[in-house]
């Protein structure tokens, strides 16, 4: 299809469009209208499920707890406020339309952020209105226990079900018009590609009276013939945006050609082509008075670090109790087949690079640190028989629990490698120091996945690093207590352990 037959006007006085996949524009609307549908599919199922669960919450507790069963119409009404609520905050914060662009992490986040503003408003209404005098505490804790889990739940859900088809291409997410070289643009459309931006045309540039698109002076009003052409030309695809892709020299006729596509009821955008790399891992953020592209960012916040620290403090408490037996039946283990001390202490670095003392049950006859370490293989001679029990079980890692009550490590990490092995590997691997960007565990999401024990490639540890990366990048509570129940589960987690 030629451009041409696209308007009324003769083909010498467009500019030169380009023409992606046919087929695809025209399945870009019916996949458009598949993903507004599904939406509001996905908001209407929350809803009910919603007033469901706080309804039954609050029944629930009155006839095992209370036993009194309370009047079938009791609960009705709060329970539909409490839905309508969750709605409306839901809508207000644009939550459903952000699966599109949100990690699940941060798409749970918000949805438990939302469920916690509702209560907010829920426990005020019911004051200011005067119906908490028979409206227990007990209840509304229930209610929005059973609302989280209910939100969390639905949402992880149409998660899974959503992204992957917005992924394969099966549901559109936004529909784009792109203005640039051809070859910027394709190269920007098969990016755009992999997160469900579909790509309905594109067109030139207009290089060569690119002087043309500034006006003469700031009362000149209308644009030149050419732009108010391709303002025309982009009208009937009715899409979502339009981008503008220029390199540096573009720039002067960057802000005027995009007033002129302001016509549109469309987002419009302005990509340098040289720092399409550099943008797609950056964010616009305020710094004092001025704004900056901020490239990377410290992985925790002070708040993310203090609530890491507290289920560290917990955890490493509780495993402690739970597991002090051990550390009477272990010691006499060891001590009955070998001579040596019980615990072994290496030196590992830490966060921000910092070499920590690392304790661990003594499971081989050589206490090797430093740069006399040599890691354990299969079939390693100098692994004792008891300490081979202890490796392939995890047991010889329990005295890193005091560790972790120390400060020096968590519960969940990039798993601290020996100095020696730092050193050549850090020479080897570029990113390989931002393991050390957050405190290293006892388990992490590279030993849950298989990518533990001897490192004798290079492959090896560029997977690991990749896996314990993905971790920092990614970081939330829901994702550590997922590893901490795989180290428990996962038949990988075991994997290369000797």
């Amino acid at each position: 299809m030629t451009y041409a037959s696209f308007t009324n006007l003769p083909a010498s006085t467009k500019l030169q469009a380009h023409s992606f996949d046919d087929g695809r524009a025209i399945a870009g609307g019916v996949g458009r209208s598949r993903l507004t549908a599904l939406l509001v599919v996905a908001a209407g199922t929350e809803f009910l499920l919603v007033a469901g669960a706080a309804y039954f919450a609050a029944v629930l507790y009155h006839r095992v707890v209370l036993l009194e069963p309370p009047d079938s119409a009791r609960y009705i009404l709060e329970s539909l406020l409490i839905s309508t609520l969750e709605l409306l905050v839901s809508i207000g914060l644009r939550q459903y339309s952000r699966i599109l662009t949100q990690p699940r992490h941060v798409f749970l986040w918000s949805g438990a952020n939302a469920v916690l503003l509702v209560f907010s408003f829920f426990v005020s209404a019911i004051f200011v209105l005067k119906a908490s005098g028979d409206y227990s505490r007990a209840t509304v804790i229930i209610q929005a226990g059973s609302v989280l889990i209910t939100v969390l739940c639905t949402r992880a859900i149409w998660f899974s079900v959503l992204q992957p088809a917005i992924a394969s291409g099966l549901i559109d997410a936004r529909r784009v018009i792109l203005i640039g070289d051809p070859g910027h643009c394709l190269q920007f459309s098969a990016r755009a590609n992999a997160t469900g931006i579909r790509t309905i045309r594109s067109f030139d540039l207009p290089r060569a009276r690119a002087a043309s698109l500034v006006p003469a002076h700031p009362d000149a009003g209308q644009a030149p013939p050419d732009v108010r052409q391709l303002v025309a030309d982009c009208r009937p695809f009715r899409v979502d945006d339009v981008v503008i892709l220029i390199s540096e020299s573009d720039c002067g006729s960057a802000l005027a050609l995009a007033a002129a596509l302001s016509d549109l009821p469309v987002d419009v955008h302005v990509v340098l082509v040289g720092s399409i790399d550099l943008m797609a891992v950056s964010r616009s953020t305020q710094f004092g008075n001025m704004v900056t592209m901020r490239i990377f960012q410290s992985p925790l916040t002070p708040f993310s670090r203090a609530i890491k620290r507290g289920v560290d403090i917990a955890v490493a408490s509780a495993g402690l109790v739970l597991t002090s037996i051990l550390f009477v039946i272990v010691p006499l283990a060891i001590k009955l087949e070998s001579r040596g001390p019980v615990f072994f202490r290496q030196t590992r670095h830490g966060y921000n690079n910092e070499p920590i003392r690392v304790l661990k049950f003594r499971s081989m006859t050589v206490m090797e640190d430093g740069d006399n370490f040599k890691p354990a293989t299969r079939h390693d001679p100098r692994v004792t028989r008891v300490g081979r029990l202890l490796r392939r079980t995890n047991v010889d890692e329990l005295p890193q629990l005091f560790n972790v009550l120390l400060g020096n490590m968590s519960i969940v990490g990039p798993r601290p490698h020996a100095t020696s092995q730092n050193e050549s590997f850090n020479a080897l691997i570029s990113s390989f120091s931002r393991r050390h960007n957050v405190k290293p565990g006892i388990t992490g999401w590279a030993q849950v996945n298989g990518f533990r024990g001897d490192v004798d490639t290079l492959e090896k540890m560029q997977r690991r690093v990749e896996h314990d990366l993905y971790y920092i990048d990614n970081w939330s509570v829901l994702l550590d207590f997922k590893i901490m129940v795989m180290t428990f589960f996962s038949k990988k987690a075991y994997w290369n352990a000797y």
